[in-house]
C-alpha cells in the first residue's frame, strides 16, 4: 500500500517580477514628475519554477539538488507557505517547522530567552510548551552562558545555532531544511545530523535542500534535481545524483577548455609566436617554477598541441581520482634534431608541483626526431585528491636548454566523492582490531 503523501506539489509555476526604471529621491518628486506608476510596472519576468510536480511521502526523507539559481529554495518557500505560487497548487499535511532562514524572527534588541518564546510561540507552540522546552534547546544551541544577553551580541554561528535549536524542538510532523549545517562547527555539525537521524527514525517527513550530496545519499529516500526552474530527474539518490553530476561536469569541461583557450591567446597576444632564432629568449625565467603563465624557447622543435584523454581515449579536462589519464604532446621539428627531452609538470592550484619527470630522466636516450610526431605521457592512476591542477610541457635540449616550454598553460580538475587533504591519494585500505566496531556508511 502506498504511502500517502505529507508534500505534494502539482504543476507549480512560480514567476517572479523585476522592476526597472528611474530612482527618485523622494516620493514627492516621483508623484510631481506623473512617472511613479509608469515606472513600477514590471520591465520583465523570471520563471524560479516550471510546471514542476513531486510528491513526498509522509514518513520520507527527500532532497531536492541542483545549482544556484535552480529554483530549490523556491521550491521549500513554497511548501512552507513563505510565497504563494503563480500558478498550481501546494499542499501539506501537518505541522511544519522550516529551517530556511533561521533566526529570521529574532529581535536583536532583547535577550536569546525572550527571543526563544517569542520564536516558538510564532511556530506553533504554547508558552507552556516553550517553557517544557527551554532548558533542552539552550543546551542544544550550547547557549547557556549567553542566552540572557542580547542577541545582537551573538555572532552570526551563535544566531543561526539559536534558530536551529529552536526550529528542530517545536516537533514537527513535517521538518524543511535549507542548507543550514554551516551554522556550528564539527561536532554542532553532527549534532544536527544526529538530530535528522532521530527524525527519521520517529517516522518525520523531511524536505532537504543541500549542496552536500554525499548527505543525500547517506540520509534521503528520494530526490529531485531542478535545474533552472525545471525537474530534470526523480528517483533513487543515487541515480538522481549520478546525473547530476555528470551535468556538472559537463559544464565544468566547457569552462575549462574556455579558460585555457583564454591563456593561450593572452600568451600569443604578449609574446608572439616562439622565436626562430636559437638560444634562450630574454622572457625565459630564471626559475620556472615561480614564473607565471607564458611560453618561451628558441624554436626549431615546438609543440603543436595539448590533449588530455580519459581512459576511453576521450579528450577532456575533467577527471576521476585513481582512474587512467593520458597526456598527448603533439610536436614538430622544423628538421631532423638528435637532442631533445620532453618533459611534463603537474602543479596544484597554490603552486606547489605535484610530480615532474622528463624522458631525460627516466633513461629514454634521444636518437632522432623528424618532422611531425606524437608523445604520450600515460598516467595509470590519477591517485590525486579533489581540486584543479595546471600542467607545463616542455621540449628541450639534454642541457635543458628549451626549445618550447608551455608554463601553466593547460588545466584539469579532478574529481572524488572523498573529500580527503593534501594532494596525493595514496592507494590504501584500514583495517580495525574487533574491539573497534565501525559501519561504513559511503563507497569510495
Amino acid at each position: 500500500m502506498k504511502t500517502a503523501p505529507a508534500i505534494e506539489l502539482v504543476d507549480v509555476t512560480k514567476i517572479y517580477r523585476r522592476y526597472g526604471g528611474k530612482q527618485y529621491a523622494t516620493l514627492k518628486s516621483a508623484l510631481l514628475q506623473r512617472s511613479i506608476l509608469r515606472e513600477m510596472n514590471p520591465k520583465d519576468t523570471f520563471q524560479a519554477l516550471k510546471n514542476v510536480s513531486f510528491n513526498v511521502p509522509a514518513g520520507s526523507t527527500f532532497a531536492v539538488v541542483g545549482r544556484n539559481g535552480s529554483g530549490k529554495s523556491t521550491a521549500l518557500k513554497l511548501v512552507a507557505g513563505i510565497t504563494k505560487p503563480t500558478s498550481g497548487t501546494v499542499s501539506v499535511t501537518g505541522r511544519i517547522s522550516a529551517l530556511i532562514e533561521l533566526g529570521a524572527g529574532f529581535h536583536p534588541e532583547i535577550s536569546g530567552r525572550e527571543n526563544v518564546f517569542i520564536n516558538g510561540i510564532m511556530l506553533g507552540l504554547s508558552k507552556r510548551e516553550v517553557a517544557e522546552r527551554f532548558d533542552e534547546i539552550v543546551e542544544f544551541a550550547e547557549l547557556k552562558d549567553f542566552i540572557d544577553a542580547p542577541v545582537k551580541t551573538y555572532s552570526s554561528g551563535m544566531y543561526m545555532r539559536l534558530g536551529f535549536a529552536v526550529a528542530i524542538h517545536v516537533d514537527p510532523d513535517v521538518l524543511l531544511v535549507d542548507e543550514v549545517l554551516a551554522v556550528g562547527d564539527e561536532g554542532f555539525t553532527h549534532k544536527c545530523l544526529d538530530k535528522f537521524s532521530e527524525f527519521k527514525r520517529r517516522g518525520k517527513t523531511i524536505l532537504l535542500v543541500t549542496h552536500s550530496l554525499g548527505l543525500v545519499e547517506r540520509f534521503c529516500d528520494e530526490a529531485i534535481w531542478l535545474d533552472h526552474g525545471e525537474k530534470l530527474a526523480e528517483g533513487d539518490p543515487k541515480r538522481v545524483i549520478g546525473a547530476y553530476l555528470m551535468d556538472v561536469e559537463s559544464a565544468e569541461e566547457g569552462y575549462l577548455a574556455q579558460e585555457d583557450a583564454k591563456a593561450k591567446e593572452e600568451v600569443a597576444e604578449d609574446k608572439g609566436s616562439v622565436p626562430e632564432v636559437q638560444g634562450q629568449t630574454p622572457s625565459e625565467p630564471q626559475n620556472m617554477f615561480q614564473a607565471n603563465e607564458g611560453r618561451w624557447g628558441s624554436g626549431g622543435v615546438t609543440i603543436t598541441g595539448v590533449t588530455l584523454r580519459d581512459q576511453t581515449g576521450e579528450a577532456g579536462h575533467v577527471f576521476h581520482s585513481g582512474e587512467p589519464m593520458s597526456i598527448e604532446l603533439a610536436v614538430k621539428a622544423d628538421k631532423p634534431c638528435d637532442d631533445f627531452v620532453f618533459g611534463i609538470a603537474m602543479f596544484n592550484t597554490d603552486g606547489t608541483c605535484v610530480y615532474g619527470t622528463n624522458t631525460d630522466i627516466e633513461g629514454y636516450a634521444a636518437e632522432s626526431l623528424i618532422s611531425e610526431a606524437t608523445v604520450n605521457f600515460g598516467i595509470e592512476a590519477l591517485d590525486l585528491v579533489e581540486g584543479t591542477y595546471k600542467l607545463d610541457v616542455a621540449v628541450h635540449r639534454k642541457d635543458g636548454a628549451p626549445y618550447d616550454y608551455h608554463r601553466l598553460l593547460y588545466t584539469f580538475r579532478v574529481k572524488s566523492r572523498t573529500k580527503d587533504a593534501g594532494i596525493y591519494r595514496p592507494r590504501h585500505h584500514w583495517s580495525f582490531s574487533e574491539s573497534a566496531r565501525l559501519k561504513r556508511t559511503t563507497e569510495n
